[in-house]
């Protein structure tokens, strides 16, 4: 089995695709060898998937600070036949790692922007004099770090242990209750079918026409049936301004009679309805 993650080694993406692998084999029988594959972007390791070139993708959709990755939200409604088989809770500290002797001297902080903002408030109160610049990656620039002792960057203890860099700073995430959500992507036509255990739902879909109560007309499916969404948001179709598709995440697994109810009543009032899977929900344990 071949897992497609977030690179380079190190990241949460990592994390996340490691928890998972140990999940995995702590509840199935599973005896084979497991890869886990670094790519350079959230796109390329969805779309290894989608070529088969991997089993699956763990890639991160929600921050509990910063909200949703658009890049997993806009890939998966641009390919097909893929299909979302678990979601993961990650707790997500935030280190700054440098080889400087003390914070004056850093003159520059890269990190993934997700990761950038949620530090934001910490890095104007210490960091003022310091620049920020997005990777890829939280830990695209560490193998650098010790080039410079005037930079640093901001990723996760383990990868700090990983690249053997000093930390200067720890938690310094502007809320302590940090957390991304990640879903485990599989091949449609692969394992990731839904069960009458799965407990959540994600879908997007587009409404014929940019008119009052088009959006309306599906929610109130949803609260006509007493069912609940954990989110609900809007990405642009990229056809024309103004134009958007709607994301959400239903508290209710898609073989439940609610839901076939709901799915048959929202289709007559959508341009576009694209299921993205059903599944649980796992709280990663940390150290």
């Amino acid at each position: 089995m071949n897992i497609a993650y977030l690179g380079p080694p190190g990241t949460y993406s990592e994390q996340a695709a490691s928890f998972y692998l140990n999940w995995v084999k702590g509840n199935q029988e599973f005896k084979g060898e497991v890869i886990l594959r670094p790519y350079p972007t959230i796109a390329k390791a969805l779309q290894a998937v989608t070529v088969q070139e991997v089993n699956l993708a763990v890639v991160p959709v929600e921050n509990s600070i910063e909200g949703s990755v658009s890049m997993t939200m806009d890939n998966l409604w641009q390919l097909e036949n893929l299909q979302i088989k678990q979601a993961l809770v990650l707790p997500i500290n935030h280190c700054l790692i440098s080889c400087a002797t003390k914070l004056e001297d850093i003159e520059m902080v890269y990190s993934h922007p997700q990761a950038l903002a949620q530090c934001q408030g910490w890095l104007g109160k210490f960091l003022p004099q310091a620049n920020l610049s997005p990777t890829s990656s939280t830990t695209q620039a560490l193998e650098q770090l010790g080039k410079s002792p005037t930079t640093a960057a901001i990723s996760s203890e383990k990868a700090a242990q990983m690249y053997d860099l000093p930390i200067l700073s720890d938690r310094i995430n502007d809320y302590p209750d940090n957390c991304t959500r990640f879903w485990v992507v599989a091949p449609e036509s692969g394992e990731g079918s839904s069960s009458s255990s799965s407990t959540h739902t994600s879908l997007a879909f587009s409404v014929p026409a940019n008119i009052p109560g088009a959006l309306v007309k599906v929610l109130q499916v949803f609260a006509d049936l007493g069912i609940n969404l954990s989110r609900i948001e809007s990405r642009p179709t990229k056809r024309s301004l103004g134009e958007y598709l709607f994301f959400l995440d239903i508290e209710a697994g898609i073989l439940s009679p609610l839901m076939t109810t709901a799915l048959k009543n929202i289709s007559i009032n959508v341009e576009i309805l694209k299921i993205f899977g059903s599944y649980t929900v796992l709280t990663v344990l940390v150290d």
